[in-house]
This record gives C-alpha cells, sequence and structure tokens, in this order.
C-alpha cells in the first residue's frame, strides 16, 4: 500500500517551495523532499518568495519570523489573491503557543509544525496535505474551475497555465472545462460531442481528437492528465 500511495505522488511530480531565513534548514528539507520525488526551490525570505511564480507551487512551507515580512503576513497575501489562495500553506516555527496557532489556522493555514520537528514527520504531513488538497477545486464566488496551476474563469471564458494566459478558442474551452469538471470520468467521442458542439452541427470522431490534441499543446506540463483510452475516449485525472 505504501509502495503504491508513494507512486502516485511521484507521477504527479509536485512542485513544493520552501521558505524560511535558515538556509542550511532550507537545504536539508530540500534534499530530504527531493529523494521523496518532489520538485523543490527555496527561498530565505517573505519577499524573494513573493517575487517568484507562487502559483505553480502546490505546497508552501513557510517560516513565521522572518526579516521584514513575517510568514503571517505573506500567508495573509497570498490568501487574498485568487491566483493563489487555493494552494496549502504549512507553517514550520519556534512560535508554538496556542496563539500562534490560531492566528496560523485563522490565516488559512492547512498544518502547524513546531520547530524542532523530524523530517520524518514533515514528510509524512507533507504527503497528506498534497494527497488531501491535489483536487479539482471550483471557487464559486470568483466562478474558477482549477486543478494545481491550471485555471479556468468560466465567466471570463479564459484559461490560465501556471499564471500565464492562455489563448483558447470556444470548442477547446468547453472541452477541457468538460474533461476538467469531473475529473477522472472517461467520456466516449460521442458524449463530448453532445456536451461541447450545437446539436445542428454534423461533428465527426476525427474532429473530437483534432481538438483534444489542440488542448493538450495548450496546457503545457498538465497535457499528461488528459488521457486517451483507447476504445473509450477521454478523460482528466493526475
Amino acid at each position: 500500500m505504501i509502495i503504491t500511495q508513494q507512486k502516485v505522488m511521484q507521477e504527479n511530480i509536485f512542485r513544493i517551495l520552501v521558505v524560511d531565513d535558515e538556509p542550511d534548514l532550507c537545504e536539508i528539507l530540500k534534499f530530504n523532499l527531493e529523494t521523496e520525488g518532489y520538485i523543490v526551490d527555496t527561498a530565505n525570505s517573505a519577499e524573494e518568495a513573493l517575487a517568484m511564480p507562487i502559483a505553480q507551487y502546490n505546497l508552501l512551507l513557510l517560516d513565521v519570523m522572518m526579516g521584514e515580512m513575517s510568514g503571517f503576513a505573506m500567508a495573509k497575501s497570498l490568501k487574498a489573491n485568487n491566483e493563489t489562495c487555493h494552494i496549502p500553506i504549512v507553517f514550520l516555527t519556534a512560535r508554538d503557543t496556542e496563539n500562534d496557532m490560531i492566528t496560523g489556522f485563522n490565516i488559512g493555514a492547512d498544518d502547524y509544525i513546531s520547530k524542532p520537528f523530524s523530517i520524518r514527520e514533515v514528510l509524512l504531513r507533507v504527503r497528506a496535505i498534497l494527497r488531501r488538497t491535489t483536487v479539482t477545486v471550483v471557487h464559486e464566488e470568483e466562478n474558477t474551475l482549477c486543478y494545481q496551476g491550471l485555471v479556468l474563469n468560466l465567466n471570463k471564458k479564459t484559461v490560465t497555465v501556471d499564471m500565464e494566459n492562455i489563448p483558447f478558442t470556444k470548442t477547446e474551452f468547453e472541452l477541457l472545462r468538460t474533461l476538467l469538471s469531473e475529473r477522472g470520468r472517461v467520456f466516449s467521442r460521442q458524449e463530448l460531442i453532445d456536451r461541447v458542439w450545437p446539436s445542428d452541427v454534423l461533428v465527426l470522431d476525427r474532429t473530437v481528437d483534432v481538438n483534444i490534441t489542440r488542448v493538450r499543446k495548450k496546457i503545457g506540463r498538465f497535457a499528461k492528465c488528459l488521457i486517451t483510452r483507447q476504445g473509450f475516449g477521454y478523460c482528466f485525472e493526475e
């Protein structure tokens, strides 16, 4: 069972950002997380981290006490931004009073780990949080459909991949919307035709295949999630 879980986590290629003003601690965490198969970047201040493309990360490990801007202040900034509000945050800090923990969770933290900690504990908590939070999420207020760094704005009919706006035709947008909104479900070509194209338009199976190919090219690193099930159709899955 453990082997299966590790294999699934590695296949997803999760990206983690470690933000701490102790370079040695950053390197220790980076080494151990990369050993588990994650892609890991580090920053030694909140200001340095905020200059990075944070929307591409699946998880932040964030120290509380840092230089000019604290981890709490950085987390508040991220939670107020539509592009980053969905990213899970784990605070790593020596501030372990009840009030500090309450503050962290009220900001929107997913976990709070007190220093000193064991690397094994961090790895277990990271794995659990990614398993729990890496899902397709619909943000009703903003009416967006998200999977990691892939975001569809259902009102504006726009698609962003890791914060970069990508032009989509109406057909491509509706195809991706259909597959992403029911992640894991296999749609036959006929089902996609019925959902995406007008009923008075004759659409061949080949037309579906061509548009799926175009969508794959546009969604970059998420192309591997758009799976062909031979003899059945298409699905979007991890």
